[in-house]
This record gives C-alpha cells, sequence and structure tokens, in this order.
C-alpha cells in the first residue's frame, strides 16, 4: 500500500511540473508578443525580460521532468499538458518572442525612462526610445499605481536619430483627467510622424 501511494505522489509530482511549466511557457509567450512594461522600485522592466525569465524557468521545469521519467523508477510515468509536437511549438513561440524584445532592444539602443512629473494618484509617463539607420522611434505608456501597463499611449518618428526625451525637446502636462504629452524636433531634425493620445491609467 505505502509503495502504491508513494508511487502515486511521483507521479503526482511530475504531472504537477509539467502543468507549471506548460503555463509558464503560455505566459512567456503572451508576454514576450505583447507591449508588456514593469515598473519595479523607480525602474523600468521590459516585457522581454518578463517573459525569458518565465522561459527558463519553464525549460528547468521540463527537463526535470524529463530526467525523473528516465529514472530506473519512473520510466512509466506518463501525463503531458500538452502533446509533445504542440508543447514544442509553445517553447518556439515564447522563445521567439522574448528573443525578438531583446534583438529589439540592442539593435535599436533602447532607453526607457520615468518621465517627472507623476500625476494624479500616482500616474506616471513611461518613455521608450530607439535609433536605427538614422531614425529614432519611441512610444509612451501611461504606468498606474500597479506598475504595470500592457500598452502603449502613443509613438512617434524623428529623423536623425534624434531622441526628444533624451535630448528634452519634449512637454508632459497633467491634470485631473489625464497627462498630455507631446515631443518636438529640431529645424534640422523633425518628428517625421506622432500619433500621441491622453495619458489615462484609468
Amino acid at each position: 500500500m505505502s509503495a502504491e501511494l508513494d508511487r502515486f505522489g511521483r507521479v503526482k509530482q511530475q504531472v504537477t511540473y509539467l502543468r507549471v511549466a506548460t503555463a509558464g511557457l503560455l505566459l512567456a509567450a503572451v508576454v514576450g508578443w505583447s507591449d508588456l512594461l514593469l515598473l519595479v522600485m523607480g525602474h523600468v522592466v521590459p516585457g522581454w525580460t518578463v517573459s525569458a525569465g518565465l522561459f527558463f524557468v519553464s525549460l528547468v521545469l521540463m527537463g526535470v521532468h524529463a530526467a525523473r521519467r528516465l529514472s530506473a523508477d519512473d520510466r512509466t510515468l506518463s501525463g503531458r499538458a500538452l502533446p509533445r509536437v504542440a508543447l514544442g511549438l509553445l517553447a518556439a513561440t515564447a522563445g521567439l518572442g522574448c528573443a525578438a524584445g531583446a534583438f529589439s532592444d540592442f539593435m535599436g539602443s533602447a532607453e526607457y525612462r520615468v518621465l517627472e512629473p507623476a500625476g494624479p494618484d500616482g500616474c506616471v509617463a513611461v518613455v521608450r526610445e530607439t535609433s536605427f539607420l538614422k531614425i529614432s522611434d519611441g512610444e509612451v505608456y501611461a504606468m498606474g499605481s500597479s506598475g504595470v501597463a500592457w500598452r502603449e499611449s502613443g509613438s512617434w518618428m524623428a529623423d536623425d536619430m534624434h531622441r526628444p526625451v533624451a535630448e528634452g525637446t519634449y512637454e508632459l502636462d497633467w491634470n485631473r483627467s489625464g497627462g498630455t504629452f507631446r515631443v518636438g524636433g529640431t529645424a534640422t531634425d523633425p518628428i517625421v510622424s506622432a500619433d500621441l493620445n491622453p495619458l489615462d491609467c484609468g
């Protein structure tokens, strides 16, 4: 009886490892292909780093699962949260998502900034700026007290690698209903296009 209970415990543990790993890969895929930003102790954490952490932990759990299945006592253990092919596709999707985010930040020399002053109820504007091939891109996010932003509030493109926030050619104003963010260029480095919506943390 005790042997059967021990066996049941190992099987349950195996299934738990794989289910947690599968859930981690699914979350990593969603986060890796999203515009998620986190604000942790005043520092901006891009979504691809969160995705990479989830991806790594999931791979470790999958490795533990595989190692236990190959052990002498657990060769007959089975039970997959997903078929092997589907699990592989999910892992590939998650891996490509975090790799794409890392590549974009690296190639564009991305800079993240939390702008002052803060708005009502601790709402802040967070900006990401990148430059590549003589063109600069930027996105602004409205982030509330939760420290989480899932989508950008606006974006812009500037000529000749001009970064409006880094170079101080921007304006940020707040009122009770939200914030207004504007970027400006120079005579030689104009703003090519801009689609900036009101900042709303609600």
